[in-house]
Formats: C-alpha cells, structure tokens, sequence
C-alpha cells in the first residue's frame, strides 16, 4: 500500500510539475519488518517520513478511512515539529486523520535513529485493517495519506 502511494506521489509530481521545496530521495526499504530497514540513510537526509501505515483496533483512534499520523511507538517518540505540521497540514487541507500511539510498532525511522542518524523523523500511513500478508484499507485513507505527503513535500 505505502509503495503504491510513494508511486502515485511521484506521478502527481511529474504530471502537475510540481517541484517540492526541498531535495527529496525516495527509499523503499524491504527490511522493515526485521528492524533494520533504513539503519543507514544518506548523510545529506536531515529529515525521514515514514510511509507505513496505521493501525486500527479497539484501543485505537484510527479507522480504515483516516490517514495515521503516528506521535509514539514501541522505540519512543516522534519528532514533534514535523509531527505537529503533519497535524497542521491534515487539518489546513480538512483530510480526514488521526493521531495514535502504536506501543508495540517500529517504522523504518526508529530502525535510522537506533542506526545511529542523525535525522528528524515521523510516521504516517493509510488506516490498514489487517497486514502481514493482505492488507485492508479503504481509498479515501490512501488518498489522505497521498494528500498529507503532497502537502508536506510541496
């Protein structure tokens, strides 16, 4: 699902020649899942944004509509300046969100921080019903995932 919006990024990019405000290197990680997808970034990347995605359970906010702006998981905190202009921005450009905290989760920015870089990081990703073989979700989460990310980097 995260590739897929990464992939529809790319193409809004291009096809409305949209040049975002800051250099950007895309990376798809396939170590995620073991804790050590992006242990190393280059040295040039100040800032790493996450696109996983948000969990949705009884104890949690997110629903299979919303795009997940993650403030903690399982390795701590997330950086609060760019997780509250996630926020910010959900909210100026009225995407439907929500903000959880996954205590037993890890994205591929704690996997950078725990490898030693030196980056600001947040986490975001569509509300998925299920994971770890098909996941669940409904369009309008991804297009608020795909949204939020356009808004940041542009």
């Amino acid at each position: 699902m995260s590739v897929a919006i990464l992939f529809g990024m790319l193409k809004t990019l291009a096809d409305k020649q949209i040049k975002p405000k800051h250099n950007l290197l895309l990376m798809i990680s396939t170590f995620e899942e073991v804790g050590h997808g992006s242990s190393y970034v280059p040295e040039c990347i100040s800032e790493l944004i996450a696109v996983d995605m948000g969990c949705i359970g009884l104890d949690l906010v997110c629903s299979e509509y919303d795009v997940s702006i993650c403030a903690k998981d399982g390795s701590g905190p997330y950086d609060y300046d760019i997780t509250s202009q996630l926020i910010q921005l959900a909210k100026d450009h009225q995407l439907q969100y929500a903000v959880d905290i996954y205590p037993f989760y890890s994205s591929d920015v704690s996997a950078a921080l725990r490898g030693g870089q030196n980056i600001k990081g947040a986490l975001i990703g569509p509300g998925v019903g299920a994971s770890h073989g098909m996941e669940r979700t409904h369009i309008q989460a991804v297009e608020n995932t795909l949204k939020l990310i356009l808004a940041y980097i542009a």
